[in-house]
């Protein structure tokens, strides 16, 4: 990766994060502090690893993603608007009567959104569905799909795991996002996962550990996966619950609560100075 491509995701990324706050804001409600932990992820997928075309969302040969932390929609909604699927402007609805734009992502009414998801550890199941079909229709194309780290202390994901490596399903990648927080505290305190590559390992599973913040270690970690054969491939990310503002960083109170009047000004003040920044290097 060039450092001109780096810089031009971490713009992206910054725009995907400034969304997320004005989804959540106009909506008054939803999930601001795991859909800031992964948008960098989501700017990743959406910018340079999935193969999508926002022209015909339904191409049957594309790429599928699976959002199995549903809560999180604010932030694919975010990644698919910059990715032009539908206009930003759409953002504020979140959650509105008749907006397209739900609280969790509905496959029957936003364009892009390929699972309609919300039930945690359903996703991953139905990926791994989608992942198992690619290879009976001889499709070449891959899925992806991201949890959360408290998401997998549900029993359902180690079921479709086991699923995935039985029918060797290597067009599937599995993505964590640990960010240690989860609506009650910390992960490790409210149900351990860890040590989550250990027992993906041992479910497997090849599986590549990395910072969820860093692009260039994305793009080490999805090529390593699109070069795995046999066996399913976990990308198991390190991030920050809130990532890019500072009063959310790192706090479980913003799982799950939209900013007020005063904490959007403040959150989108200091995304728009960090964009200034990243625009003027």
């Amino acid at each position: 990766m060039t450092d001109m491509e780096k810089k031009q995701l971490e713009i992206l990324a910054c725009n995907v994060r400034m969304g997320i706050l004005e989804a959540t804001h106009g909506g008054k409600s939803g999930h601001p502090g795991g859909s800031l932990s992964a948008a960098d992820v989501f700017t990743y997928l959406y910018f340079k690893e999935l193969k999508i075309d926002p022209n015909n969302p339904r191409w049957e040969e594309r790429d599928r993603f699976v959002l199995s932390k549903g809560h999180t929609a604010p932030g694919l909604y975010s990644a698919l608007a910059n990715r032009e699927f539908f206009p930003l402007e759409d953002l504020p609805t979140l959650r509105h009567i008749g907006s397209h734009l739900q609280g969790h992502p509905n496959m029957n009414s936003t364009p892009g959104v390929d699972m309609s998801t919300g039930s945690l550890g359903q996703g991953v199941s139905a990926a791994a569905g989608m992942a198992l079909a690619a290879k009976y229709q001889g499709k070449n194309c891959r899925v992806y799909t991201l949890l959360g780290d408290g998401e997998i202390q549900e029993g359902q994901p180690w079921e479709a795991f086991m699923f995935a490596r039985h029918y060797k399903l290597d067009n599937l990648c599995v993505i964590i996002d640990n960010n240690h927080l989860q609506i009650d505290g910390r992960v490790e305190e409210v149900m351990s996962p860890y040590p989550i590559p250990d027992k993906l390992r041992a479910f497997g599973f090849a599986v590549e550990e990395i910072d969820g913040h860093s692009f260039v270690q994305m793009e080490k970690a999805f090529a390593k996966a699109r070069a795995t054969k046999g066996m399913p491939f976990a990308v198991i990310m390190s991030t920050v619950k809130g990532k890019g503002v500072s009063f959310m960083e790192d706090q479980a109170g913003w799982h799950g609560k939209a900013p007020n009047d005063a904490e959007y000004e403040q959150a989108m003040s200091e995304l728009r100075s960090q964009l200034e920044q990243l625009e003027g290097m």
